[in-house]
């Protein structure tokens, strides 16, 4: 039997954000990692057997896998993956290509970070790492389902970011502007995490829209909306120097 530590799970839970955890039938979870699960409200899946008695209060017993075309399987194909629980889809799925999208989202924010302090900006730095926490939150909006709510992203409401990064010359004294090679690491690394909010933005779009152009997730549609103004913001003040260096 191999043991799952509370370090596993959080790894295998992309630290409370992505979930459930998968345990096989010759896996144990420690103490530790029971109550890291419980904690967290992490939903545990054991797909190829009944009830454990090391699964932690709510954890599911599933003896297979389901498909959403009604298809039972007693084992994952490797070209398939979870949507929810044990719920398997093809990987090209729409809503898998999202969270793959969000994925690249939270590397180029980690490089944008690592440009920031580079170039002695910890403002930037430090601001970056509130928009990672947020974009680290749109897996688990996703996988359970919960509303993104309401949020302000480095002190700006969701109405104000809309409106400062629509007019950055009245707030900011600098407009628009096309970016350019010489305008450093940093303002070009916040460039191409607004680009991939955008794409992410689309690849939500496409998951979460029914048919007839309804959208059931609206929510996620106008963090991700909001999220690119805020990086334009950022880009703005970057180039109106507002950033200090230490």
């Amino acid at each position: 039997m191999a043991l799952l530590s509370e370090e596993d799970v959080r790894r295998m839970s992309g630290n409370g954000t992505r979930g459930p955890v998968v345990v096989r039938r010759d896996q144990v979870l420690t103490p530790g990692a029971k109550d890291y699960l419980q904690a967290h409200r992490i939903q545990v899946v054991y797909p190829q057997g009944g009830g454990r008695e090391d699964a932690p209060a709510g954890a599911s017993s599933i003896p297979e896998y389901r498909t959403l075309f009604g298809a039972v399987l007693s084992e994952k194909p490797e070209h398939m993956t979870h949507l929810k629980g044990n719920v398997l889809v093809f990987k090209d799925h729409p809503r898998i290509a999202f969270r793959g999208w969000i994925d690249t989202l939270e590397g180029e924010v980690l490089l944008a970070q690592q440009a920031a302090a580079g170039e002695g900006l910890p403002t930037l730095a430090e601001e970056l790492e509130e928009v990672l926490a947020f974009v680290r939150r749109f897996i688990r909006f996703d996988v359970l389902e919960e509303p993104v709510g309401e949020f302000c992203l480095c002190g700006y409401t969701p109405d104000e970011l809309r409106e400062y990064s629509h007019y950055p010359e009245r707030h900011f004294g600098q407009g628009h502007f096309l970016p350019h090679y010489t305008d450093g690491p940093a303002l070009l690394a916040l460039n191409r995490v607004r680009t991939v909010a955008r794409q992410s933005e689309l690849a939500a779009y496409a998951a979460f829209r029914s048919g007839e152009g309804e959208v059931s997730r609206p929510d996620i549609l106008l963090g991700l909306n909001r999220l690119s103004s805020l990086l334009w913001i950022m880009m703005v003040k970057r180039k109106a120097g507002r950033y200090e260096r230490s």
